[in-house]
C-alpha cells in the first residue's frame, strides 16, 4: 500500500471535486513527511513551519524579520534607517556630487547602473518560491527525518499534521494562507492578547489557536467531524513546546453552525462541560476564524454561530475574520468572479447595518502591512 501511495505522488491525478492547498509547495524550510492514514484513507502529512521569531527575541525586544514580496528587510521602528540603507544613501550621494560625467561611457551615451542583486533578495526568492515536494514515508525508515527533527529548535518550528489534497466537505483537514495570515497579526499584537480568553471558528488543523496559545490564557479551537478533531488535537499536543508552562491552554471542542446549540452529550468526543459553556460566555473576548468563506450556505451559518454567541457573552468582544479571495472563471457569468468572496461581503453588511435594539457590530479592515512571522507566500489576495 505504501508503494502505491508512493506512485501515486510521483504521478499526482485529482479529480474534479478535489481541493487542493499550495502552501505546502512553497515552505522549503522543511520537507513534509507522510506520517500515516487517516480514518477515511487519506494520506496524513507532518509539515514544519518555521517560525521568524525566537522566544529571546520577544523577551529581550529584538526586531524580528520582515519577509516581503520581493526584498527580505529588518522591521524598523520610527523611521529609523539600517546600516545598509545608509551605505546606499552615502553611496547615492558620493555619485551625485561627481556630476553627470560618471553617468556617461567613452561615446557619451547616458548608462544606466543596476543595482546588484543582493545575498538577501536571492534567499527571500528562493523562501517564497521553490517548491518542495512531499516525502513518503517508507517501511523500516522510520528514523529517516530524526537528524531533521533535532535540527527544530523548541522555540522557532510549529508541527502541523495535515493533508494535501481532500474532497470540498474535509478542506479543513488542509492548511490555508488565511491561517497564517491571521497567526501573523496575533503575532505582531502580542500584547493585545496577551491572557484573553479566545475562540475560533472553524479551526482545521489548529495552527492559528496554536499560535494565539503561546500568548492568550485560554484558546476554545472548534471545528466539526471527529476525524479532523482528533488531527487538530494531535497538533495542540505537537506544540506544547510553543507554550509557556502554565499558560497557553488550548481546548479543542466541536462547535456545528448548523446547530443551535452547544454538543454537551458527555458520550460524544469533544462535547462541552457546562463549566467550559460558562467560562465561555463569561470570560470570551475574541473570537476568530480563517479561510472558512468559501460556501454560501457555510456564511450564513457562521454568521448566525457568530450572532448567537456574541449575543450571550458577557462582555463585549472583537472578532478578526481572514480569508483569501480566490478568483474563478464562471459560465454562468461568462467572466472572472469571486461569488463566495462577493456572499461574504454582503452578509459582513448585513450584520453591521443589523438593528435589532440587542446587538451592534462596527467593521474596520486592517491594513496588512505587519510584519510576517511565519513561513509563506503573502499574496494581494489575502
Amino acid at each position: 500500500m505504501v508503494d502505491l501511495a508512493e506512485k501515486a505522488m510521483d504521478n499526482p491525478a485529482f479529480r474534479s471535486d478535489t481541493v487542493l492547498s499550495d502552501v505546502h509547495l512553497h515552505c522549503p524550510s522543511k520537507r513534509h513527511l507522510m506520517v500515516r492514514l487517516n480514518a477515511v484513507g487519506q494520506p496524513v502529512f507532518l509539515s514544519y513551519f518555521k517560525l521568524l521569531w525566537s522566544t529571546e527575541d520577544f523577551a529581550s525586544g529584538r526586531h524580528v524579520r520582515e519577509i516581503t514580496t520581493g526584498r527580505e528587510h529588518q522591521c524598523r521602528s520610527g523611521g529609523e534607517l539600517c546600516d545598509k540603507d545608509r551605505s546606499n544613501i552615502k553611496k547615492e550621494g558620493e555619485l551625485n556630487s561627481e556630476g553627470v560625467k560618471a553617468l556617461l561611457d567613452d561615446d557619451g551615451d547616458l548608462e544606466v547602473v543596476r543595482r546588484p542583486r543582493s545575498a538577501s533578495d536571492l534567499e527571500a526568492e528562493d523562501l517564497l518560491r521553490d517548491i518542495v515536494g512531499p516525502v513518503i514515508l517508507m517501511k523500516g525508515k522510520e528514523d529517516a527525518f530524526e537528524d531533521e527533527e533535532q535540527e527544530c529548535t523548541c522555540s522557532d518550528v510549529v508541527k502541523i499534521e495535515h493533508t494535501m489534497a481532500t474532497p470540498l466537505e474535509d478542506v479543513g483537514k488542509q492548511v490555508w494562507r488565511a491561517a497564517f495570515l491571521l497567526a501573523d497579526y496575533i503575532l505582531f499584537k502580542r500584547d493585545t492578547f496577551r491572557c484573553c480568553s479566545m475562540l475560533e471558528l472553524g479551526g482545521g488543523t489548529g495552527i492559528t489557536s496554536i499560535i494565539m496559545g503561546t500568548v492568550a490564557k485560554r484558546v476554545y479551537c472548534t471545528d466539526v467531524g471527529e476525524d479532523l478533531l482528533a488531527m487538530c488535537e494531535q497538533n495542540v499536543s505537537l506544540n506544547k513546546h510553543l507554550m509557556e508552562p502554565g499558560r497557553g491552554e488550548v481546548k479543542v471542542k466541536e462547535l456545528d453552525w448548523l446547530k443551535n446549540e452547544f454538543c454537551t452529550d458527555p458520550e460524544a468526543p469533544y462535547s462541552w462541560s457546562e463549566e467550559e459553556i460558562a467560562d465561555l460566555l463569561d470570560q470570551c473576548s475574541v473570537i476568530v476564524a480563517a479561510d472558512v468563506f468559501y460556501d454560501d450556505d457555510l456564511t450564513d451559518a457562521l454568521f448566525r454561530t457568530l450572532y448567537r454567541i456574541t449575543e450571550s457573552l458577557r462582555n463585549s468582544c472583537t472578532v478578526y475574520l481572514a480569508l483569501e479571495k480566490r478568483l474563478n472563471f464562471t459560465l454562468r457569468h461568462m467572466d472572472i468572479t469571486c461569488e463566495a468572496y462577493s456572499h461574504f461581503r454582503n452578509t459582513l453588511n448585513d450584520l453591521e447595518n443589523l438593528q435589532d435594539g440587542k446587538m451592534k457590530y462596527t467593521v474596520e479592515p486592517i491594513k496588512l502591512d505587519f510584519c510576517q512571522f511565519l513561513v509563506y507566500e503573502r499574496i494581494e489576495q489575502l
